[in-house]
């Protein structure tokens, strides 16, 4: 066997490479637990997946950014379930006109659609449930769903030209968080994670939580692979904070037990550890190093930073009345920006519940309603904060819906629009880009994305470039070729940015 096939992890320190040189016969195949075929596969396989740059807490594998970084963090409020473009941010005057008239056929030719909608020929158009205005100095039209964005639309930068390539919930929110609708590439935070590490020692550089409005039946299932780290080390992947007082499990110490004696067992546990990796090479066994370290440190981060006491009565009336309540969108909102403060680079606040397939006349008003005060809370406190300038917040959902209607247009308490990837809104504001901006615009139907395009891919490579990063310098090696989060696609939307 060529010894230098046989060295694993060409990173790991000499010791554990001459370890990896000299391991004989009879360890060899006893390290091949389920038999050869499992101890072949790892030699094929371990070489590249092995191949993670060493990031402490401190820092990531590229040591410093490929250009200026406009933003140092972003809080992207995820709505799971895909927002209605056509009823809150894209106002389309000629959907008034055509109100109950036939698709024409001239806008869906040669597209798929869901398996709900089929083929559209034959449905009809719908109307915007609530009126459009126009705000601000700049003018954005905002649905009444939405009063409090309304109020900060100066400081928004609205992209009405996006189009994704699923036509499915999960498929397209893997595909517009990891650049890929199949589960397994690691996700926008992971990436940022492993390139840039975290300014935080005391809480993970990627923390996700959750939320869903009460009483809503039309929820999304949070997978564990939209925030996930793929084939990158597990270190960097998201850390889930449950909405409860208690959002991290096991943090606290069993009764009986006294925090030097706890410091003191995961220092032993560690050497433990250490050896093992010195053995064995695995970046996974430095990983479970760094989660107890981690766990132990947040016995101490956490309390503090989910104890609201020193909030001002002012900022926590911004958010709304759910802001007390965990598991909220608002607390979630009010949890993003203290996350923020104290140097999570990542945080992702995901709101299920969008998916109006018969209820745009009802759950349509409890998802504006917990999500519109709080979203716009969360920018205005940021920039009173000062923070806004460099925290990138990204508000919007994994594709639109159909500007014709799903259902029986002569029921107006069932009306509903199918699932829709060939147009959406979304916005962002601060982090470097352009306030009070409208960017692209689909067409006179809010079907199709017509001007400035913008896509999945583009949008990524967008989000990395305000952070300092080049989406195409920064790739990991992987069962024989080099990944990236844009595929091999995507390009920056200068227009945007300052």
């Amino acid at each position: 066997m060529d010894q230098a096939w046989r060295i694993l992890d060409p990173t790991a320190p000499k010791a554990v490479q001459d370890r990896q040189l000299a391991i004989n016969r009879r360890q060899f195949f006893s390290r091949g637990a389920t038999g050869i075929g499992t101890a072949a596969l790892a030699g094929l396989l371990g070489r590249e997946s092995l191949l993670a740059t060493p990031s402490s807490k401190q820092g990531g594998a590229l040591g410093s950014s490929h250009l200026p970084a406009k933003a140092k963090r972003v809080i992207y409020l995820f709505q799971n379930g895909a927002p209605t473009h056509v009823d809150l941010f894209d106002y389309k005057p000629r959907l008034h006109k055509l109100h109950g008239t036939p698709v024409p056929e001239e806008y869906f030719g040669g597209k798929r659609f869901s398996t709900m909608t089929g083929n559209p020929r034959g449905k009809l158009m719908l109307e915007p449930v609530e009126p459009f205005q126009q705000h601000g100095h700049s003018g954005a039209w905002v649905s009444e769903f939405m009063p409090h964005t309304a109020k900060v639309v100066d400081d928004l930068c609205f992209i009405k030209s996006m189009h994704t390539e699923a036509v499915n919930h999960a498929p397209a929110i893997s595909f517009l968080l990891s650049g890929s609708e199949m589960p397994g590439r690691p996700t926008m935070g992971a990436w940022l994670n492993y390139g840039l590490g975290s300014a935080s020692d005391e809480l993970p550089g990627f923390v996700v939580m959750t939320s869903i409005s009460k009483g809503t039946s039309c929820g999304q299932i949070f997978y564990d692979f939209y925030w996930g780290s793929g084939f990158l080390p597990s270190r960097f992947q998201g850390s889930r904070f449950r909405g409860s007082r208690d959002p991290v499990l096991y943090l606290k110490n069993p009764d009986g037990m006294k925090p030097e004696l706890r410091r003191g067992l995961l220092d032993d546990l560690a050497k433990l550890n250490q050896l093992k990796y010195e053995q064995a090479g695995d970046p996974e066994i430095q990983t479970r190093i760094a989660q107890y370290e981690m766990a132990y440190k947040m016995q101490t981060s956490v309390p503090e930073l989910t104890d609201f006491s020193d909030e001002p009565e002012h900022v926590l009336k911004m958010y709304g009345p759910q802001v007390k309540e965990p598991g909220t969108f608002a607390y979630n909102c009010l949890m993003a920006r203290r996350l923020a403060e104290r140097g999570v680079n990542f945080i992702q606040c995901m709101h299920a519940g969008w998916d109006q397939h018969n209820s745009l006349t009802t759950e349509l008003y409890n998802q504006c309603r917990d999500t519109d005060q709080p979203s716009a809370a969360l920018v205005q406190d940021l920039k009173m904060r000062g923070m806004l300038d460099d925290t990138l917040v990204i508000w919007g959902g994994e594709f639109g819906r159909t500007p014709f209607i799903q259902g029986d247009i002569k029921n107006r308490k069932r009306w509903g629009r199918d699932h829709h990837p060939y147009a959406f809104t979304v916005w962002m504001a601060g982090g470097g880009t352009k306030p009070g901006m409208t960017y692209g615009a689909s067409d006179d139907l809010g079907f199709n994305a017509m001007e400035n395009k913008v896509h999945v891919h583009d949008f990524q490579a967008t989000v990395m470039h305000l952070l300092g990063i080049d989406h195409e310098k920064l790739t990991y090696r992987f069962q024989g070729r080099h990944f990236r989060l844009t595929d091999v696609h995507g390009h920056v939307v200068k227009e945007i940015c300052t």
